[in-house]
């Protein structure tokens, strides 16, 4: 689960569309653009990444890690707790 803290670092990537990088429970890394956070559509938090053009949608569930891909002032890497 994800803290309204740790999730403010969702928000950011996405208010800035920063290309980041997401680290998985599963060991995958995923690189595309932060684009928004939604709901599946099983109602399930998600980030949605622009990656190629295409729109993916990542359980925040999944995720441990958010790195961003540029420098910014906001955050280079969130862990999540």
């Amino acid at each position: 689960m994800i803290s309204c803290h740790e999730y403010d670092y969702l928000e950011i990537a996405c208010m800035y569309q920063y290309p980041i990088k997401l680290s998985l429970s599963n060991g995958d890394k995923i690189e595309g653009i932060a684009w928004d956070t939604g709901r599946t559509e099983d109602k399930q938090e998600c980030l949605i990444l622009k990656i190629d053009a295409k729109i993916h949608k990542v359980l925040l569930q999944d995720v441990k890690a958010l790195t961003a891909l540029v420098k910014n002032p906001h955050f280079t890497t969130v862990t999540f707790s």
